[in-house]
């Protein structure tokens, strides 16, 4: 028999690959990779209704470390925002799912792939192209897409397989992970609207002010209010727990897929968003002019690159070499107001901190150079401007 590896996740659409694939006479085996959004009942659930469906083998991937490793990392080096709200938590966490899915399917010496995308979306891109770069020998099955199946058709099919599971479709699609969780539903399928409150899956119940102190080094979160992490992902776990609460990190991102059309989802990410900010008050600080300046352009086009799927591409690298050397003082502390729906950046404090009041204070003193210093400096800086209006003038 060919052997199929198939991304599961237990829903639906996977669901109907495993039997699809039975019935086309394959050997199954299904693999889920987890980056933080099961918890290890889920898993074990998942795992359950994997082998009763009758897969040969079901693997469980904790990728969540090598999540943080290989993507999350970059993303908080760089502050990465696509259209300057949305941390990628999806995108992202498609792209180390589809890499460990791609690895197991090398292991296996699988004859072919498969994943549960539509054709409607942007998953479908970035699984196929990474299986193309990285197992080019190994044949992609979608069955949902290449069938073009509705939701009725699969419930249909797999009623009269016998299988028992809950169809209902639920009012809301929820993809939690590590770096945040998407929220899709009737609200976001047009240009206007907002999530009810009862759609957001984490509720509000802090109201009181709360300060909290976020501590990095060499760009990583090692620290919470002086509890010292083993590793960033354990601190970013932990910020959510505190920042969650709030309402934090709730917005709808408007943005361009890489099909070509717009596309509207809601996202809650309390601990990227106050990560994220926190991390760049820090560098504001610490970092100069010019690493700053090229930073912000970088990371641009880091994020629209990584949202397209473009994990694999060597200029990523390439950025990400930046990115780290970019990170070599970028070592303190960030305080940061939580409040029911927002926070504030109180300010940091960094033996880096180029803000020293031994060098001068803005707008009050300096110390490093005088009033003739700045008289010369302002007549030498605009000088071919100067000439080119002279010029300009004398035409």
């Amino acid at each position: 028999m060919k052997k199929v590896v198939l991304g599961f996740s237990g829903g639906l659409d996977t669901t109907f690959c495993v039997k699809y694939f039975e019935e086309k006479a394959y050997e199954v085996h299904s693999i889920i990779v987890n980056t933080g959004g099961f918890s290890e009942d889920e898993v074990k659930k998942i795992e359950q209704h994997a082998y009763k469906l009758g897969v040969k083998t079901h693997t469980t991937i904790n990728a969540v470390k090598d999540y943080y490793d290989r993507i999350i990392k970059y993303l908080i080096y760089g502050n990465v925002l696509k259209n300057n709200t949305y941390p990628l938590s999806v995108s992202a966490e498609r792209l180390i799912q589809a890499l460990h899915i791609a690895e197991h399917a090398k292991k296996l010496n699988a004859d072919a792939v498969a994943h549960g995308s539509t054709g409607a979306g942007n998953d479908q891109v970035r699984f196929d192209m990474i299986f193309h770069i990285m197992i080019p020998d190994v044949e992609i099955i979608t069955p949902i897409r290449d069938l073009k199946l509705s939701r009725e058709e699969e419930i249909e099919y797999l009623k009269q397989k016998g299988i028992e599971m809950n169809f209902a479709k639920a009012l809301y699609s929820i993809n939690k992970g590590l770096w945040g969780t998407s929220i899709g539903g009737k609200e976001t399928l047009n240009s206007k609207g907002i999530l009810p409150e009862e759609a957001w899956p984490t509720q509000v119940t802090k109201t009181e002010s709360e300060e909290v102190k976020l501590s990095f080094e060499k760009g990583e979160l090692n620290a919470i209010n002086d509890t010292i992490f083993q590793h960033p992902t354990e601190a970013i776990q932990y910020l959510q727990t505190i920042a969650g609460p709030f309402g934090i990190g709730r917005d709808i991102h408007v943005g361009d897929t890489i099909i070509g059309i717009k596309g509207r989802v809601g996202f809650e990410a309390a601990a990227p968003m106050v990560i994220l900010k926190a991390h760049h008050a820090l560098e504001k600080h610490v970092l100069t002019k010019w690493q700053l300046n090229w930073k912000d352009q970088l990371s641009l086009f880091y994020g629209n690159w990584l949202h397209e799927g473009q994990i694999l591409d060597p200029i990523m690298r390439d950025i990400e070499a930046f990115f780290k050397s970019s990170q070599e003082q970028v070592s303190g502390d960030a305080f940061v107001l939580l409040q029911p729906y927002r926070f504030q950046i109180i300010g940091i404090e960094s033996k880096y901190d180029l803000m020293s009041a031994k060098f001068g204070k803005y707008g009050e003193m300096n110390t490093g150079f005088t009033g003739e210093d700045v008289r010369g400096f302002s007549k030498i800086f605009g000088n071919q401007v100067s000439i080119f209006h002279k010029v300009k003038e004398s035409e």
